[in-house]
Order: C-alpha cells, then structure tokens, then sequence
C-alpha cells in the first residue's frame, strides 16, 4: 500500500505521456499545437519515468531500473536541447551525461553477467535486451560528449536531437504498454497481433519526421543570427557574421 500513490502517478503520467506524445508527434513541429502537447509529454514522462525508476528501486526490478532512468534521460536532455539557447550548453548537460553513462554501465554489467551465466537474467526480462537499452544509452551519451566538446548544437542537427530522443522516449513507453502488458489487452488485439501497430507507427513517424528535419529545408534555419534585433531591425541591411562550425 505504501507504493500505492507512485503506482497512481505512474499510471496517471503514463496515460498523459501517450496521448500528449501522440499529440506532439502528429502536429507540425514548432506550431502551438506541437509546443502545448509537448510541454505536457515532458512533464507527464518525467513523472512517469522517475516513479517507474524509483518503484524499480524499492523492488529489485533492475530492467526496469535502467529503462525507468534511460527514459527520464531522454525526455530531460530532449527538452534541453530546445530550452537552452543554440551554440550553448550547461550544468545540466554534464549531470544528466553522468545519469546516462551510469545507466549503460549498469545495462550492459549486467547483460554480460547474464549472457555467462554469473548471473540469471533479472525479473525474467531478455538478457538481450539488457544489451539494447545499454546500447541505446552508451550512443546517447556518445552524441551528448560531442555537443559538449563543440560548445553545443544548433540548426537542424539541434532539432533532430530534440526530436529523436523524444520519439525514443515514447516509443519506449508505447512498447512497455503493448509488449510488456500483453495481459491487459483483450484477446483479439493479440491475436491479429494489431498490439504491434502502435509501436510501428512511432517508428516510422519517427523516421519521417528525422528525414524531413535532414533531407529538406523545412526545418533549417541560420546557426546564429547575424546580430542582436535591437542593433539590426529588418530595415537595415544584413550583415554577414563568421561563425565557428558547429
């Protein structure tokens, strides 16, 4: 009973997170729709996700441990991308390289334990999928030392990190529902297997809005601009300022 008001807001932010996620992926980046609906996801994943850690914590629950913490990782650096000005990075982004870096360390120890036998696989989850989600994480704080080391990202590279962590972070939400709570679904659902349709329609949203980010210039916009609006009004001419490569 103790857990019981962590289970309630795990619930309650897992429900919001797939319906503000859906939201936000389906609308227009960048317009009103996409900014509420994304405010929400953030916040509604975070609760889900440091609830789903926390509870993990207190049972023993090592995978869901590491997917609870890899999934707050994801939705907290998402939203700083965009939060933090273009070109800049800060404080948090040093901390949560630190959270990520932990969490592959644990994922993958405890695959390796669990692929030779030191271990058994714990609360009966794939031992490989101990070496998914360590993956996923060592990448992500890959890319994060690479912001870090230039000073930050901006452009289209600084959307598309917005973008995939997010959608990573839904997609891992949407498959711990469909996959992991198969019990939950009525029988039809799992016998015309449509409780897969959700996860793929994620992916491929995921993939198209990535390619049209990279592969258009719908998204793409100045790096820096060529100098503060109260020295340059749209009257006067624009002036070309050098920047660094990002």
């Amino acid at each position: 009973m103790t857990n019981s008001p962590l289970l309630a807001l795990h619930i309650a932010g897992a429900i919001t997170g797939l319906l503000a996620g859906t939201a936000a992926l389906l609308s227009p980046k960048g317009a009103h729709l996409h900014r509420v609906a994304g405010n929400i996801f953030f916040i509604a994943m975070l609760c889900m996700s440091a609830s789903a850690a926390w509870l993990a914590l207190l049972k023993s629950q090592t995978m869901n441990l590491v997917v609870g913490t890899l999934t707050f990782y994801l939705v907290g650096s998402a939203w700083l991308t965009m939060v933090r000005k273009a070109g800049h990075t800060g404080l948090l982004e040093r901390g949560l390289l630190l959270i990520v870096l932990a969490d592959a360390a644990a994922a993958l120890i405890l695959g390796w334990e669990a692929a030779n036998g030191i271990g058994m696989a714990k609360d009966g989850a794939p031992t490989a999928a101990y070496f998914v989600f360590g993956s996923v994480a060592l990448l992500a704080s890959a890319l994060d030392i690479r912001v870090l080391i230039r000073g930050g990202v901006a452009g289209a590279s600084r959307i598309a990190r917005h973008l995939w962590r997010m959608c990573a972070a839904l997609l891992i939400a949407v498959t711990s529902l469909f996959l992991g709570k198969q019990s939950l679904l009525p029988a039809a659902i799992i016998q015309t297997h449509l409780y897969l349709l959700p996860i793929l329609t994620v992916i491929v949203l995921m993939i198209y809005w990535l390619i049209r980010v990279h592969f258009t210039s719908a998204y793409r916009k100045a790096r820096k601009p060529a100098a503060p609006a109260s020295l340059a009004p749209d009257i006067w001419p624009k002036r070309s300022v050098p920047t660094r490569p990002i």
